[in-house]
């Protein structure tokens, strides 16, 4: 194992990747600090343009991870100073965080939130140092038949994501298989949804159903907010940023529960930082606030939420790499660039591509450093970020979305579909449906089918061999448990535990 970590430090510590790592842990606080930008739509962004730069899939990976754990940064700024979460993970930062900025403590507030940050994710990336090796090792026992039963109990742990409302989960996991499915079948050669359009016997690339998807629907929702609200929110006044001693010691424990939770939440698929935070959240309330004081500006209530939402991001690269099952919306962006590459994340990755799996993780230390370092001195310049104006804003977005885009097809045909995709998000969006089912769906569908047909051609058609081995069983029990057990939980608790509350 340490071995392994050893060779990673070697890729990491390259000229290019240490660069790499730096520039994606600034973008990605920049990302993470504009509300409404956060780390899907800057993966998104930049993802095609590392892809044209030729960069080798490992320094690739490195850069787009950088992204991602500095968008978790980087979202705590706007939720203190403006009281608007920069993501779905920072939204219970608000709850305490603008509260102690209106205190005049928005400095030390940002400072003890970067310190949360560092420790949530160091404590996930150990996690993930010493455990994603040891499923590797198990995993390697999978094929076809068991990778199949994955992809079941993967499409089970959706339930997860929207559990207000799982109909529009399923609707909206089953519209990402419809559209994985566009194209020519390539077990049969039959055309499927091309509308005899030539440009989709390939079907539709995974940049442009991406960038559509969220980058465009997002410039939508910014210009439809532009002309709704004419002023944002008036920030608060900084201060002094640097933490006291005094202040990390108070919020330890907090800080040390929170992290677990939010590693072991992140580890399952399906779930991200939005459930690790507000489950990080409620725990502390419930062990801490006993002068009532959580929601008022209290340390630990900010403390928690921010170490719960780093570590889940580092969590959710457990079940990427190990299972290739993305952990969260964002790590199915991920899983799909590493697609580009023709790597295949999953249970082979770690014999198949160590010198990629080993730079991610050591990446993911040195880039967790830089960020404690650029966050603790430099939040007020990264919150200067914060009053960009949005005629400045929206059209910047744009005009990478489609540079990204065009560098990658150099098809006119791809901004239209792109165009046509992030109009689709949008009105997705509009009706209250979540993207990240629909990115799901289409990035496993067609893992689902593929390995559905190889089993069936061992097997010379015979369904039984997607549940005669131990394994498969017993992903197939766990996908049922996973699918059916929130839906009696509520009743389960009315039965048995009358005038108790979730």
């Amino acid at each position: 194992m340490f071995d392994f970590l050893i060779q990673g430090f070697g890729v990491a510590l390259t000229p290019l990747n240490l660069g790499l790592a730096f520039l994606g842990a600034l973008l990605g606080t920049l990302f993470g600090a504009l509300p409404g930008i956060g780390p899907i739509n800057g993966i998104a962004i930049l993802m095609p343009l590392a892809y044209t730069l030729g960069l080798p899939a490992e320094s690739s990976l490195i850069l787009l991870a950088g992204i991602y754990t500095g968008s978790e940064y980087g979202g705590r700024m706007s939720s203190i100073l403006l009281n608007v979460p920069g993501d779905a993970g920072a939204v219970m930062t608000t709850l305490d965080g603008h509260p102690l900025a209106k205190k005049g403590l928005a400095g030390p507030a940002l400072g003890l939130s970067a310190v949360s940050s560092f420790i949530g994710a160091t404590v996930a990336i150990l996690g993930l140092t010493l455990f994603a090796p040891l499923l590797a090792i198990v995993a390697v026992k999978f094929g076809p038949a068991e990778f199949f039963a994955l992809m079941i109990f993967a499409f089970a742990s959706m339930s997860a994501m929207m559990g207000k409302d799982p109909l529009k989960t399923l609707i909206g996991a089953v519209l990402g298989v419809l559209i994985s499915t566009v194209g020519v079948d390539s077990g049969t050669g039959v055309l499927r949804f091309t509308f005899d359009m030539p440009e989709l016997y390939d079907g539709i690339d995974f940049v442009v159903m991406i960038i559509g998807l969220f980058a465009v629907s997002e410039i939508l929702l910014m210009l439809e907010h532009a002309f709704r609200h004419d002023q944002d929110g008036e920030m608060a006044p900084i201060g002094r940023v640097m933490v006291k001693m005094s202040e990390v010691l108070y919020c330890k424990w907090a800080i040390l529960r929170s992290s677990v939770i939010g590693f072991v939440i992140g580890v399952l698929p399906g779930t991200g930082a939005s459930v690790a935070s507000a489950v990080a959240y409620t725990t502390e309330k419930r062990i801490s606030d006993h002068d009532n004081s959580f929601g008022t500006g209290n340390m630990r209530g900010l403390a928690a939420p921010e170490a719960a939402n780093n570590a889940s991001a580092a969590g959710s690269f457990v079940p990427m790499l190990t299972l290739g099952i993305p952990g969260s919306g964002t790590t199915a962006i991920l899983l799909g660039a590493l697609m580009l590459y023709n790597i295949n994340p999953g249970p082979m990755m770690f014999r198949e591509q160590p010198m990629v799996v080993g730079g991610l993780i050591a990446s993911l230390y040195i880039g967790n450093v830089m960020l404690l370092l650029l966050n603790l001195p430099l939040a007020g310049v990264f919150a200067r970020v914060l009053q960009v104006p949005r005629w400045l804003l929206v059209p910047s977005v744009a005009i990478l979305a489609f540079v990204g885009v065009y560098q990658l097809h150099s098809d006119l045909m791809a901004i239209y579909l792109m165009l046509v995709i992030g109009v689709f998000g949008y009105l997705l969006r509009k009706f209250g449906f979540s993207l990240a089912p629909v990115v799901l769906g289409f990035v496993l569908g067609g893992l689902m089918e593929e390995n559905l047909r190889r089993a069936l051609s061992i097997s010379g058609g015979d369904l039984a061999i997607l549940w005669q081995s131990g394994l498969s069983i017993g992903l197939w029990i766990a996908a049922a448990a996973v699918a059916f057990i929130p839906l009696f939980a509520g009743r389960l608790k009315a039965r048995f535990l009358p005038g108790r509350t979730a």
